[in-house]
């Protein structure tokens, strides 16, 4: 972030604060530094769907480089939070001159593009439980900077169970199974272990 030379602030946010609102005008790039983020659709019945979970490391709100005019998901703190905001000006400006920031922030787009299209596949193929799986491994960032295993801030079932596309009880049957199994740990936080990307990979 360094890089950027002007329009940029950094910003707290405590749980459940609105970064910004569906509907909002759409002017400027987020980067988390601390904490998590929650991004939702709102349909016109005021029914919620969760879309993303991101954390420290990810960018958020870069639909207003492609002249998205307004918001088209809330973003929320799911804990204490640190954003650093960037308007669509200073973006614009450091991409085009900023080689390295530049690779970064298109690494950023491939992957959350994958993540994109592996998502559809996920609740189209696989199980409550492998979905679940995948989920916690993926807010546990499995794999990122050849992190194996992760504490969670807490995140409740039925967070959970939106984003998995089952009920609460089924994600409490599974979490709990998870834990006999070692998978996971329950210490204030939530520990989730590599041992539970043999959920995903079984037959």
């Amino acid at each position: 972030m360094a890089t950027v030379d002007g329009g940029r602030t950094i910003k707290p946010y405590a749980k459940g604060a609105a970064i910004f609102d569906q509907g909002n005008a759409a002017d400027a790039v987020y980067f988390i530094t601390k904490g998590r983020v929650k991004i939702a659709v709102t349909s016109p019945t005021g029914k919620e769907a969760i879309v993303a979970m991101l954390g420290v490391g990810d960018f958020f709100g870069e639909g207003c480089l492609i002249a998205q005019p307004v918001r088209l998901a809330t973003a929320t703190a799911m804990n204490d939070c640190s954003i650093t905001r960037i308007t669509k000006t200073a973006m614009v400006r450091t991409l085009r001159n900023e080689r390295k920031f530049a690779d970064m922030f298109t690494a950023h787009l491939l992957t959350r593009n994958s993540r994109a299209e592996e998502d559809p596949v996920d609740q189209l193929f696989n199980s409550s439980e492998k979905r679940l799986a995948r989920i916690l491994l993926l807010l546990a960032n499995f794999g990122k900077n050849g992190t194996t295993e992760q504490a969670i801030a807490n995140v409740s079932q039925e967070t959970l169970a939106e984003m998995v596309g089952t009920t609460r009880p089924r994600v409490s049957f599974f979490m709990n199974k998870f834990r006999k199994l070692g998978f996971i740990e329950y210490n204030g936080d939530l520990s989730v272990h590599s041992s539970l990307l043999s959920v995903i990979l079984r037959d």
